[in-house]
């Protein structure tokens, strides 16, 4: 087997590679986006107000949501909070699919619910390629540390 100077397949390190370029471009073009469209729900664009209220929404949710997709977007490409970065993907998640079955709820078509759903899946695909440095540990890593017990267990072996 052929390494580089690090000890490391080539081949292998081409795959990280593309992968970390596949990742930063998808969370980059997905973070631009939900901060646009935060920054469009907290500036009250006419074509989303009049969005929400064909949808059925109050506007003051166009405040909550303008907070928490910019809230989102930031958390997204910052380093570090993987607990936050794994909230921020669900949040997102749980808006944009909202989004678009409310979309189909009100009579509109599937093509005019597509931003929502193109939206969606490039939050799924940043989510998927995420690397190692920003996923939560895994469950079966945290499960091999000992447990601690509660209470008197400790002193009561002991004797």
């Amino acid at each position: 087997m052929r390494t580089n100077y690090c000890g490391v397949d080539p081949s292998k390190e081409d795959t990280v590679k593309t992968k970390s370029i596949a990742y930063w471009t998808t969370t980059a073009l997905f973070s631009i986006a939900i901060a646009a469209s935060g920054l469009a729900k907290l500036t009250g664009q006419p074509a989303l107000v009049e969005g929400m209220q064909h949808l059925g929404y109050p506007l003051y949710l166009m405040d909550i949501l303008g907070v928490w997709y910019l809230l989102a977007a930031a958390t997204l490409v910052a380093p570090g909070l993987p607990r936050l970065k794994e909230w921020a993907y669900a949040g997102v998640s749980f808006a944009l699919s909202g989004a678009f079955i409310s979309h189909l709820a009100s009579g509109d078509s599937v093509a005019a619910a597509m931003p929502t759903l193109a939206l969606l899946a490039l939050a799924l695909t940043s989510w998927a390629l995420r690397p190692e440095s920003r996923r939560l540990a895994s469950v079966a890593a945290v499960s091999d540390e000992p447990e601690h017990t509660v209470g008197f267990e400790p002193a009561l072996s002991q004797r």
